[in-house]
């Protein structure tokens, strides 16, 4: 979202990964959040990661959104590099995922990062995760997000099924 500092920093380990991560920048731009998204491996690139987190931190970024799979230890890297929260968001892969949720959810102690489920599903739930966080701080968005969820709940309730 250009023209306004990013709040949102979106991290993926592979270009590729943005099909999936696209989700959750959808979900930012639905409630007009402004975002930074960007490649970079925690393996193959960990300077510049480091680097990279150090400075969104600094420029307001109030969460971070980490995409990976494989060994996907990039929500754990970024993690140790602040303490803004991460969402991890683990990507399918040679196990369906499983690997990459496992490597994800199981944090040591002090390094906390929020998971959420594998693929697209679980990246529109980061996008979601990261506004309800900047939402305990900023009523109207706050507000935007009770409303979508309102909107949700009223959804089901006109659903009818015919017998």
């Amino acid at each position: 979202m250009a023209g306004r500092s990013p709040l949102v920093g979106i991290v993926m380990g592979s270009a590729s990964d943005w099909e999936v991560m696209r989700e959750a920048a959808k979900q930012l731009d639905d409630f007009s959040v402004p975002y930074e998204a960007k490649v970079l491996s925690a393996h193959r690139s960990p300077d510049a990661l480091a680097e990279w987190v150090e400075r969104s931190s600094a420029k307001g970024v109030r969460c971070f959104i980490a995409g990976a799979g494989g060994a996907a230890h990039l929500a754990g890297v970024l993690a140790a590099h602040t303490v803004v929260p991460v969402i991890g968001v683990p990507m399918s892969s040679a196990l369906n995922g499983l690997d990459s949720l496992l490597s994800t959810v199981q944090m040591p102690k002090g390094i906390p990062v929020a998971t959420v489920a594998i693929g697209a599903s679980g990246a529109i739930n980061a996008g979601l995760l990261a506004v309800a966080i900047l939402a305990t701080s900023r009523p109207p968005l706050r507000a935007r997000l009770q409303a979508y969820r309102d909107e949700m709940a009223a959804e089901v309730s006109r659903i009818t099924l015919d017998e």
